[in-house]
């Protein structure tokens, strides 16, 4: 896979990722900053790690398959593997400026 295809599936993925909701938060996992790495092998394979707004959340096997569907959908992905990590912790400076803002922190 050469650059501009890595690219373009890569941006495809963080689109895909930007439809992905935690239930209880009305912003998307990415811009949420839940998203730490996308990792897109030369087969397709993807690999993400991600992390969740708490490590107790009751939605988090819904949220990670959601993920992991959505990017297996992307065009040129072949297998997703979703790693859930909690280094480092998030916190809501992890968001981006939308979401800030759609939420009350800006």
């Amino acid at each position: 896979m050469d650059a501009v295809a890595r690219l373009q599936i890569e941006e495809r993925i963080i689109a895909m990722l930007k439809t992905v909701f935690d239930p209880e938060i009305p912003v998307n996992v990415y811009d949420l900053g839940l998203i730490y790495k996308i990792d897109l092998q030369d087969d397709g394979e993807a690999v993400i790690d991600m992390t969740l707004t708490a490590p107790n959340c009751p939605a988090a096997d819904f949220i990670m398959e959601d993920v992991r569907q959505k990017i297996e959908s992307v065009e040129g992905v072949t297998q997703t593997t979703v790693n859930l990590v909690f280094e480092p912790e998030w916190d809501k400076e992890m968001m981006s400026e939308e979401a800030k803002l759609d939420l009350g922190f800006l």
